[in-house]
């Protein structure tokens, strides 16, 4: 009868020692990650650039993303074109597009996607470059900012 217990014992610190080392053992967390990229970074007038991005959560490939908005502008420019897009294949979601003005342009892919924001911006060059924007403020930054000065000097 002792030994009975023993080994039932035994088998119970087992079981429970088990248990509690699964639990110890976390998953790594995932992230959501986007690769965009303009194809070719150097375009000719009116040429076509291809602009992907290329979206994973871990090492899947998200192909039912929430959202993918691309959003273009050229330097300097208080206009920013906001292109919604659409899934392709293998969680690459692109646009084709060409421009008819000169300059260095900007996009940033606004990916959502397993309740996560990312939102990667590159730089691309048509024909030839145009003064680059300050480095860490869009335009968007830019009017803001002379919104809040002229609040300033009407006294708000």
């Amino acid at each position: 009868m002792k030994r009975m217990l023993v080994v039932l014992l035994a088998a119970w610190i087992g079981l429970i020692m088990t248990g509690c080392s699964q639990q110890e053992v976390e998953e790594e967390p995932q992230f959501l990650e986007v690769e965009l990229t303009a194809n070719p970074e150097k375009a000719e007038l009116n040429e076509e650039i291809t602009f992907e991005a290329k979206i994973t959560y871990g090492t899947e490939k998200v192909e039912d993303a929430d959202e993918v908005k691309f959003e273009i502008w050229r330097s300097q420019a208080e206009e920013h074109e906001k292109i919604v897009v659409e899934h392709d294949q293998n969680g690459i979601y692109s646009l084709k597009k060409s421009f008819d003005e000169e300059g260095t342009y900007y996009i940033i892919s606004h990916v959502t996607a397993r309740r996560m924001h990312n939102m990667p911006k590159i730089e691309f060059i048509v024909g030839s470059p145009s003064e680059p924007e300050e480095e860490g403020k869009s335009s968007e930054m830019k009017m803001d900012d002379q919104d809040s000065e002229s609040e300033d000097q009407h006294g708000h």
